[in-house]
């Protein structure tokens, strides 16, 4: 199947402040955008996973990027290389969301093996890769595949979503 996708990241703020005679403004606009063609070399992606999940009080689950996670078909998707990546709390949530430093196994080329981000509620990451770079974010299957996902503490549940772009090769 073929699959043409695109992993966008965006920054807007206008600073003013009042003058003697007239109102000063720095406006900013930051958009960077990776465009990734169907197939599997450098601007090209082949492999999408998105889920809308949910993780029990104090709970984690590992995501294995090599061949567990299903499509939207149904069909098992099989990373080998990540080209973007965006994960979303829930605004409702109470608890974080922690994401990275799965205990085996990790996929470390984002985070490293211990390192972890906290998505505090309603906060997303996003992560996209350049679309000349063919490395990108590698997964190996086996021994650096899981993407760990916690529950930062008891009490209540927490909701993410998630969306992956990768290759298979």
């Amino acid at each position: 199947m073929p699959l043409n996708s695109s992993i966008s990241i965006a920054a807007d703020a206008s600073l003013t402040s009042a003058l003697d005679l007239t109102t000063g403004t720095a406006p900013l606009s930051v958009r960077k955008a990776s465009a990734f063609a169907s197939g599997t070399g450098a601007g090209k992606a082949d492999k999408v996973f998105s889920d809308r999940r949910t993780l029990a009080a104090s709970g984690t689950e590992d995501l294995d990027l090599a061949g567990v996670l299903l499509d939207a078909f149904g069909a098992a998707v099989t990373f080998a290389r990540i080209k973007g990546i965006v994960i979303s709390a829930a605004a409702s949530n109470t608890n974080n969301v922690v994401v990275g430093a799965a205990s085996t196994n990790a996929w470390a080329t984002m985070l490293n093996a211990t390192g972890t981000v906290t998505l505090r509620p309603g906060a997303s990451l996003g992560l996209a890769a350049g679309v000349a770079d063919a490395t990108c974010y590698a997964v190996t299957a086996g021994t650096g595949d899981l993407l760990k996902i916690a529950n930062s503490a008891a009490g209540t549940a927490v909701t993410y979503d998630i969306v992956i772009i990768g290759a298979s090769a």
